[in-house]
């Protein structure tokens, strides 16, 4: 049995600041929350969204310098992580099912932002930092403006233009129906080696470490299998904090194949983002090609990635690549050399290598934001 080295849900990593809950229902009927880390009154509220399987914990981690506290001790005061639909605090990825991007793009986003206006008032600035699927699917409701008035948007890895590894594509392709339709087991998980006694995720955790012999920490080869190609393929172990490295398991739950599809689905028609069941007339609201509605997007986002990302590849640059022809300058890109997918945010060192850029965003469309109320208005008669 795993020995924890640092609490399960702990926020010891946040000092000095206020910390409250806020939970809420989704119209399909979910119940989701917002963590807030409050140290003083702010104009300028940020909004962080984690990725599929991992949570508000991979913000707020208490090795390193964690991006929640960063934000804070830099004049960003009011932060609120978003645990939606995707978060392993839930056990929605457990449970068999067809949720999709679409279902967070029409469902989680919109209601998350709602909730904040509730308790912030309808005149704050709101900024947006997003992760992986968390990303994709948020980027997907600025298209389809089920979420509007968004001051600023950060997306990581992953936005409007899914591209993956050949051995990823072919993963995301077959292995779902392999999985469900052969072996009968619902969902994939980093911590099936944890299993007491016999079980088929035991036995699938073990094969799959035989091929990975990078290190000797089982979920970490279970989430290269899980995500990407590569060993390992989320991250590059040097990265990371040892502590962050052992605890994969924790930091990264299991999850159903229903996102994996709706992945596959993009990469193997025109690359685009699409609605999962353009048939269902609960997804009416939604458009069937998100990337053909991105032009008329009015909140400027800096597409960032790691340059070795093997989840995700370049999807990143190629959306931003994609939009800047539509609208030169609108919107940034910064590609961060030496990291991957997911180091980016739970690395030991991004307060040096990687949040400075985020903030110098942050602060370029907050005071933007500021100098446009204060401009005079000039009238010609």
């Amino acid at each position: 049995m795993m020995e924890r080295e640092i609490p399960l849900y702990t926020t010891e990593g946040v000092k000095n600041a206020e910390i409250t809950t806020h939970s809420f229902s989704t119209e399909d009927k979910l119940g989701l929350s917002l963590q807030r880390f409050k140290r003083d009154d702010c104009e300028d509220i940020v909004v962080i969204i984690h990725g599929l399987t991992t949570s508000t914990d991979m913000y707020i981690m208490p090795e390193h310098y964690n991006l929640v506290s960063y934000l804070l001790d830099h004049d960003f005061s009011d932060v609120w992580c978003f645990d939606f639909r995707m978060s392993n605090r839930y056990s929605y990825n457990l449970i068999p099912g067809k949720y999709s991007m679409d279902d967070c793009a029409l469902y989680d986003h919109p209601r998350a932002i709602e909730e904040i206006r509730k308790q912030v008032g309808p005149d704050k600035r709101i900024h947006v930092i997003c992760h992986c699927l968390g990303s994709m699917s948020f980027m997907m409701a600025l298209a389809a403006k089920t979420v509007t008035g968004i001051t600023s948007c950060i997306s990581n890895s992953i936005a409007l233009t899914p591209r993956l590894h050949n051995w990823s594509e072919f993963k995301i392709s077959y292995v779902p129906t392999i999985l469900e339709g052969i072996l009968d087991i619902p969902y994939v998980s980093p911590r099936w080696s944890q299993d007491p006694g016999f079980s088929r995720g035991k036995v699938l955790s073990k094969l799959v470490s035989l091929f990975h012999r990078e290190c000797d920490v089982p979920a970490c080869h279970m989430l290269s299998m899980m995500w990407g190609t590569g060993w390992p393929a989320l991250y590059h172990h040097k990265n990371l904090h040892e502590v962050t490295h052992r605890r994969g398991g924790d930091l990264y739950g299991g999850t159903m194949m229903s996102y994996h599809r709706h992945v596959a689905k993009m990469v193997n028609g025109n690359g685009d983002a699409m609605k999962m069941f353009p048939e269902d007339a609960r997804y009416a609201a939604l458009p069937k090609n998100y990337m053909q509605e991105a032009k008329e997007i009015e909140t400027p986002v800096l597409f960032m990635t790691g340059q070795d990302n093997k989840v995700f590849t370049d999807s990143n640059i190629v959306c931003y690549e994609k939009l800047n022809k539509e609208r030169p300058g609108f919107h940034q890109l910064h590609v961060f050399p030496e990291y991957g997918h997911q180091d980016v945010f739970m690395g030991k060192n991004n307060d040096k290598d990687i949040f400075p850029r985020l903030l110098t965003f942050l602060e370029e469309k907050r005071n933007a934001a500021v100098m446009s109320i204060e401009a005079p208005v000039v009238s010609v008669s």
